[in-house]
């Protein structure tokens, strides 16, 4: 039962992918909106790129890590069932 929750917890496609890093983005400019009135002028506009920037390398990640699974099992695949 454990196993079957756990899977919910993992990422298979590209397009969860993007949900996941929408969802990130999404908190991460509201995030960035509360750092310009928190901090006013430059400090807080660096602060909402630093958010920004969390985001697009995270989501950069995620979509590395997502090409990397999907090739690992297509070579699984194709070592199993070689063409004859």
């Amino acid at each position: 039962m454990l196993r079957k929750i756990g899977r919910l917890f993992v990422i298979k496609t590209r397009f969860e992918a993007y949900l996941i890093i929408y969802a990130l983005a999404l908190g991460a400019m509201t995030r960035g909106v509360h750092y310009t009135l928190e901090y006013p002028g430059v400090g807080g506009y660096l602060l909402w790129a630093a958010t920004a920037g969390a985001v697009f390398l995270g989501g950069a990640k995620i979509l590395d890590a997502i090409r990397y699974e999907q090739d690992a099992k297509a070579r699984r695949d194709a070592q199993d069932d070689p063409v004859t």
